[in-house]
């Protein structure tokens, strides 16, 4: 945690390298678009897509170091490789920190394919990648609660479901997807 005093500008701030979902957002909304929109769909199809879902975090290495700690200051993880693939353990050491460091979510993969589309101007082909990569969710209606998505996934194979059963956003964000993609056919 910064105090008041230790406060930097955005411009003297180092960049973190580490690779999240969070950026196709921009790319769904169309404030990012181009070559641009097109490299951050690329990274988040070879290191953060699994069935069904989007890694938090990308197993890769980070320029940034990223220490998560126990509250006694216990390092939990190897600051340079912060990947968590399970949601298993004890919540406080284990479980918390895989949920946003490793941990598939399901409500951004539909972003993940809206980003798609747009990030080549609603293509014939665009489209229909995205339909076949929200389509890796059917299996997912078939398993635990039934006609359901999931909150969660493991980010390592098998990917293993996590969390609440039958996920709201999960849900929402795939049928709105659906529709939008259905719309370009």
């Amino acid at each position: 945690m910064l105090s008041a005093g230790s406060a930097q500008s955005a411009a003297e701030a180092q960049v973190d390298t580490a690779l999240r979902c969070n950026s196709l957002i921009a790319v769904a909304l169309g404030v990012v678009d181009g070559t641009h929109a097109r490299q951050t769909v690329g990274a988040a199809r070879d290191y953060l897509v699994v069935p069904g879902a989007l890694r938090t975090l990308a197993p890769l290495p980070v320029d940034l170091p990223l220490f998560i700690r126990k509250n006694d200051g216990e390092l939990l993880n190897d600051p340079q490789q912060p990947y968590f693939g399970r949601y298993e353990g004890d919540e406080d050491t284990q479980r918390k920190p895989a949920y946003h460091n490793g941990t598939a979510w399901g409500w951004p993969l539909p972003i993940f394919c809206e980003a798609m589309m747009r990030a080549w101007g609603n293509s014939t082909e665009s489209v229909a990648a995205a339909k076949g990569y929200l389509l890796s969710v059917e299996p997912l209606l078939n398993e635990g609660c039934l006609g359901q998505l999931p909150e969660i996934l493991d980010g390592d194979a098998p990917h293993a479901q996590r969390g609440c059963d039958a996920q709201a956003w999960s849900v929402s964000e795939a049928i709105r997807v659906w529709k939008i993609l259905n719309e370009h056919d």
